[in-house]
């Protein structure tokens, strides 16, 4: 009797399924315990645990290690974080806020896993309109996608205390400088030379969009 053998397709479509019942699971239970005012504070301080899970299944799944992607990992998170450091300081590029202690580590006043968001957000938008032929639509695309996910994130960031703005109103200079940024590190995307398919990366983006639009109303913004 011949012992059964899976193929690497078996296996790849399981391990993808695995980690998309954990992407489902983790912000599942995120939604309730967010939702939920007696369990707030906790799910809130677990914020930078998320997104360094997160961060931590993109790269599992990732297939372009080379010397590119490295370069491209580093620039958006300093472009990122550093934006964000001009933001805090100055005022410019996006308006004027300030971080509170929700989102862990501070260097500079800015949280350490801002650039890493900064990174996956890219990263994401950037793999989900990786076949667009033209460079500059593609970045387009990739940001304008950023910046909408931006619009439906900031109601959910005040209320949760990752940030607060001056006046407590958001201004649309916060989505002009994301487009921005944005834009600039999906050029350097699709500049870099390696490998952008990444079969979680849509299913993440659409979980995110969903988790966060759902905060929306759960939280009565």
């Amino acid at each position: 009797m011949h012992k059964y053998v899976p193929s690497r397709g078996e296996n790849r479509i399981s391990r993808e399924l695995i980690a998309k019942i954990v992407i489902v699971v983790l912000h599942l239970v995120g939604l309730i315990g967010l939702s939920i005012p007696e369990y707030r504070s906790m799910f809130q301080a677990l914020t930078p645990a998320q997104l360094i899970t997160t961060l931590v299944i993109i790269l599992f799944f990732h297939r372009g290690w080379n010397d590119a992607f490295p370069i491209f990992a580093a620039a958006a998170f300093w472009i990122g974080f550093g934006s964000e450091l001009i933001g805090i300081h100055t005022g410019y590029l996006f308006g004027d806020y300030v971080y509170g202690p929700v989102l862990g580590p501070k260097l500079w006043d800015v949280p350490l896993v801002i650039g890493v968001n900064w990174f996956i957000l890219s990263y994401l938008t950037g793999s989900v309109f990786r076949n667009i032929p033209n460079d500059y639509y593609a970045a387009f695309l990739g940001a304008s996608a950023m910046t909408a996910l931006d619009y439906i994130l900031e109601p959910v960031a005040v209320a949760l205390d990752f940030w607060a703005w001056k006046w407590e109103i958001i201004p649309i200079s916060n989505f002009v400088g994301w487009f921005i940024i944005a834009f600039l590190i999906h050029l350097i995307w699709r500049k870099a030379n390696f490998e952008k398919s990444n079969p979680i990366s849509a299913f993440l983006l659409i979980t995110w969009i969903i988790f966060f639009t759902v905060l929306n109303f759960t939280l009565d913004i």
